[in-house]
């Protein structure tokens, strides 16, 4: 594992992402523009040269090794 950077909600995102995992942040975001988001931050780290994305409430984006589908899953409640 490498790790990557952090960054605040709202802010933009490395680089180095794919646009598609760019659009599944950027979902994310609007999903919780209703709370106050000003302290979280994404942190991002690359697990076999795939990136893995969290979200300080636990929301995690990752890439599918096989298919490069991105899929978001959400902190259980």
């Amino acid at each position: 594992m490498q790790l990557g950077t952090r960054w605040g909600v709202g802010a933009d995102a490395p680089a180095a992402l794919p646009e598609s995992v760019v659009a599944a942040i950027r979902s994310v975001e609007a999903d919780v523009a209703h709370l106050d988001t000003s302290s979280w931050r994404w942190t991002l780290t690359w697990l076999e040269r795939r990136p893995v994305v969290e979200l300080d409430d636990g929301t995690t984006i990752r890439v599918h090794p096989v298919t490069g589908e991105v899929s978001i899953s959400e902190p259980e409640q």
